[in-house]
């Protein structure tokens, strides 16, 4: 049973309002679209929907693996929806979005992780919404270079992936994942398009030391990742991983400090920060391109 501490004020956030939530709140309904700020819990939504900007799930709601951290739900998913592309690419010129972020559930039913819905959306994006950035969030395509050289064809302007936390806890807390193949994947990507800058997220307060996340930080920094996310773990039920403990507001900016002498890009870091927090501003003061 999940015996998490008691939560601080810092991580209590207001309810969502405001015309722009409502506004991609009935969109969504409209195209029938899933939304990650939903699927996972995100404690964000409310900021981020009243401020216009939304992160688009493909591929459907159900995820082949069963993650202990994570919300979305566990299922067989349903075939990849042909209309998919035509409708986040209508949202998005309907939003009048700069900066669009697509994730997905994991699909290991699919041969290639889904990659050529990634490619489609991307380019329905590029037509729909010429000015508009795409940023991929990708699952790990279970190792597969060939998925992953179709999803960098797409020329997405930023691709990420996320670590999610250190190497020791992936046996309870990634089931299905691996951390080894996670990192071969970021720096395939960086050898596949060297101008390509890629991201990576952590969770903090699933059990790790700040050893261990040192020693992550160097490795995404050997294989060329430029942005990284530091966010608090909030266990979603009672019976998903619990939260260890909650690391405070000046621990998470000190955090951020240690990443940026690793020579990152860009650390967004704080209790509520998650990969695709602030997304369109990351990219902004980071200059865009680079390593």
């Amino acid at each position: 049973m999940n015996s998490t501490p008691r939560k601080p004020d810092w991580l209590k956030v207001r309810f969502p309002a405001g015309p722009n939530y409502a506004r991609i709140e009935r969109l969504h309904r409209q195209e029938g679209l899933n939304s990650v700020c939903r699927s996972a819990a995100c404690p964000n939504q409310g900021e981020c929907w009243s401020r216009g900007t939304a992160t688009f799930m493909i591929l459907g709601a159900d995820c082949t693996r069963g993650c202990t951290f994570c919300n979305v739900g566990r299922g067989t998913p349903a075939p990849p929806d042909p209309f998919e592309a035509a409708k986040i690419a209508r949202a998005v010129a309907k939003l009048g979005l700069k900066h669009a972020v697509l994730t997905t559930v994991t699909r290991d039913d699919l041969a290639d992780g889904g990659a050529v819905q990634f490619a489609a959306v991307t380019a329905a994006i590029r037509q729909a919404a010429p000015g508009c950035r795409v940023e991929l969030l990708i699952s790990d395509l279970q190792g597969s270079e060939a998925a992953l050289r179709t999803i960098i064809e797409a020329a997405p302007d930023l691709l990420g992936h996320n670590l999610e936390t250190v190497p020791r806890l992936y046996p309870t807390v990634r089931q299905g994942a691996n951390y080894d193949r996670s990192l071969r994947l970021l720096a395939t990507a960086r050898q596949f398009a060297p101008e390509l800058p890629t991201k990576s997220g952590l969770m903090l307060g699933l059990g790790e030391s700040r050893e261990e996340l040192l020693a992550v930080f160097a490795d995404l920094r050997r294989v060329g990742c430029a942005f990284l996310t530091l966010g608090q773990y909030l266990s979603p039920t009672r019976q998903h991983h619990p939260v260890a403990r909650f690391a405070p507001p000046e621990e998470f900016a000190e955090l951020r400090q240690i990443a940026l002498q690793f020579d990152f890009r860009h650390v967004e870091a704080g209790p509520l920060v998650r990969s695709s927090y602030h997304a369109e501003e990351q990219f902004a003061e980071a200059g865009g391109d680079g390593n």
